[in-house]
């Protein structure tokens, strides 16, 4: 196979900060086991730093179900964050949505009645509170004519968001055999709204929705628990099981939580809330650089300068088990040399801290200053390295290849 290293390559830095621990250590593999579920596919992250706390097969692909109009729901955020939809906005009950979704469907339903026309406030409560898939076919055709083409804008919001390996085929959730999603992107999703869209996420934590007189509560058992939850979605079909996306805030906290694949809406419930229960206790915060802090340097290219210094926009901080020592690892990662100019506040760079053998959170970096292009000398003396480096990588890439 041939191999080629680009002149312009990936650079990674890495930066240790030895044991942040600091009662005992314990061995690394009684500290992969210090948490259990029965969950076939589980995620628990901090929402303020996205620091992954427990994960297991976090990115498996599996079904869905309703936790798919999560997806949906932040289509219609969207639409309504860039003006060009409102609550007042309305849609029509299609006999399709009627159909497929409504209380003779089998599924949720919000109950809707064929040709009425619904606002998009009350469609959006069907839709997260009572999971109706009459609700969520309605919105899809009204924005996008059919619920195959309002999909692909699922996608597309997807991807712009950072969800790498879902994809979603309806707006319901029910049962695609291309319809797969991650616990991680699910976690990520969830995360997403939480922290674009405060006010509209609101509407995941009301406890119970009336329509056409028929009174529903929601749907996720973790908002009538004692433990500061107040999202998101459940789902379940049979080919996935019983699945939960939840978050809670507890002193100032919040955690997102993602289970899939359990046996029964007991074990989902169960199972959810002994996550956060356990990661709400056994977790602490340790910041590793303040906001604006320098975290390292990056190389430029034909700059006035051949060094630009890195800061975060946001406090760097790891989340670490109570009264372990586990040693906390970050890399700073960039396509480099940088390119000059570079402008101040610029995008450049990603950290990735590891805890453990785990990821455990990735942030952006960005210029702290700006770098001017370099003077003609100052360029072609970059030029020259440029050029040495680059012969030595392309001699050791004509090595890989004969071996």
């Amino acid at each position: 196979m041939r191999h080629i290293l680009p002149a312009r390559f990936l650079k990674i830095a890495i930066l240790s900060f030895g044991a942040l621990a600091l009662n005992w250590v314990m061995p690394h593999e009684a500290r992969a086991q210090s948490f259990q579920t029965s969950a076939p596919t589980a995620i628990l992250m901090d929402a303020d730093s996205h620091a992954v706390l427990f994960e297991k097969s976090a990115d498996e692909l599996t079904a869905p179900a309703s936790m798919a109009k999560t997806m949906t729901a932040e289509v219609v955020f969207n639409e309504i964050k860039a003006g060009r939809l409102s609550f007042d906005s309305t849609f029509t009950i299609s006999e399709n949505a009627w159909r497929k979704g409504g209380g003779g469907s089998g599924g949720s339903s919000m109950f809707a009645q064929v040709n009425t026309t619904i606002r998009l406030e009350d469609l959006l409560r069907g839709l997260i509170i009572q999971s109706g898939n009459d609700a969520a076919i309605a919105i899809a055709e009204g924005i996008a004519g059919t619920e195959e083409n309002f999909a692909k804008l699922m996608n597309e919001r997807a991807r712009a968001i950072g969800l790498t390996k879902s994809t979603f085929r309806n707006a319901t959730g029910y049962g695609h055999p291309e319809q797969k999603a991650t616990a991680r992107d699910l976690a990520k999703l969830a995360i997403y709204i939480v922290e674009i869209y405060p006010d509209l996420y609101k509407m995941f934590g009301e406890r119970e929705f009336t329509w056409n007189k028929i009174r529903q509560q929601n749907r996720n058992p973790l908002l009538a628990m004692d433990i500061g939850a107040d999202g998101l979605k459940t789902g379940n079909i049979d080919e996935a099981g019983y699945g939960l996306i939840g978050s809670a805030v507890q002193n100032g906290q919040r955690l997102v939580v993602v289970v899939n694949g359990l046996k029964s809406a007991k074990d989902r419930a169960n199972e959810s809330r002994k996550l956060l229960d356990w990661g709400f206790r056994a977790f602490e915060s340790r910041q590793l650089f303040a906001e604006g802090q320098v975290v390292g340097e990056a190389q430029v290219f034909g700059g006035s300068k051949r060094s630009l210094p890195l800061v975060s926009m946001k406090p760097i901080r790891v989340l670490v088990p109570r009264g372990e020592s586990e040693r906390v690892t970050a890399r700073i990662i960039y396509t480099g040399p940088l390119k000059a100019p570079v402008q101040k506040g610029a995008e450049v760079a990603r950290i990735q801290v590891n805890r453990g053998e785990m990821q455990a959170l990735e942030m952006p970096l960005y210029a702290n200053e700006d770098i001017q292009e370099g003077t003609l000398s100052q360029r072609a003396l970059d030029g020259l390295l440029e050029f040495g480096t680059g012969w030595v990588r392309r001699a050791f890439s004509s090595v890989i290849e004969r071996i």
